[in-house]
């Protein structure tokens, strides 16, 4: 799924919700390639071109495991699919999205 100038950003529910710098020390990667995977990817969103990136730690772990099939039910809000439940049992988020 994609939108113009990358993917259709993911759903994120208020409780996993992550800024970058929390990003990149979960993932040692640079604030750069988090930023390109939040445009390129869908999964991050912020409200102007100045403001603070924020970033679903869902989807942000699926990225990193490359689970596409997690990150497209994320961006449909299927967030009881059994692929996207791993991954909140895997962060300690509960069903409902709430830490």
């Amino acid at each position: 799924m994609t939108a113009k100038g990358g993917a259709i950003p993911v759903l994120m529910r208020p409780g996993e919700i992550i800024d970058l710098k929390a990003a990149v020390f979960r993932t040692g990667k640079n604030e750069k390639t988090i930023r390109r995977w939040c445009k390129a990817d869908g999964i991050g969103r912020r409200t102007s071109a100045g403001a603070t990136w924020e970033i679903s730690a869902l989807a942000l772990e699926a990225k990193r495991y490359g689970d596409e099939d997690a990150l497209d039910d994320l961006r449909r809000g299927r967030f009881a699919s059994e692929r996207v439940r791993r991954y909140a049992e895997m962060l300690g988020l509960a069903a409902d999205g709430r830490g």
